[in-house]
């Protein structure tokens, strides 16, 4: 499965829309992880932190894990001043 990106633009009216397409596009099986991208993404809210802890609980539920790759300092700071970092960017 090629990896998910995230659009350079996402915000709360975007959100739930993004969330439900990726999930409508999920395969019924799932390789133990799946990638996305986070190096467009520029223009975000909190909404994207929920898009993302979104599809990672959709994952996890169909046994799969989340690996976000570039994620910009700003989006880590976000994650981290929303206490979730560790959930998207495990150590």
């Amino acid at each position: 499965m090629p990896p998910l990106k995230l659009p350079s633009r996402l915000l709360h009216d975007q959100a739930n829309a993004c969330l439900a397409q990726w999930v409508a596009q999920l395969p019924g099986h799932l390789p133990p992880s799946v990638g996305l991208d986070a190096s467009e993404l520029t223009e975000f809210d909190s909404s994207g932190l929920a898009v993302l802890l979104g599809l990672r609980r959709e994952l996890v539920l169909r046994g799969s894990v989340l690996q976000v790759t570039g994620m910009s300092p700003r989006l880590r700071e976000l994650a981290g001043l929303y206490g979730v970092i560790e959930l998207l960017q495990p150590i």
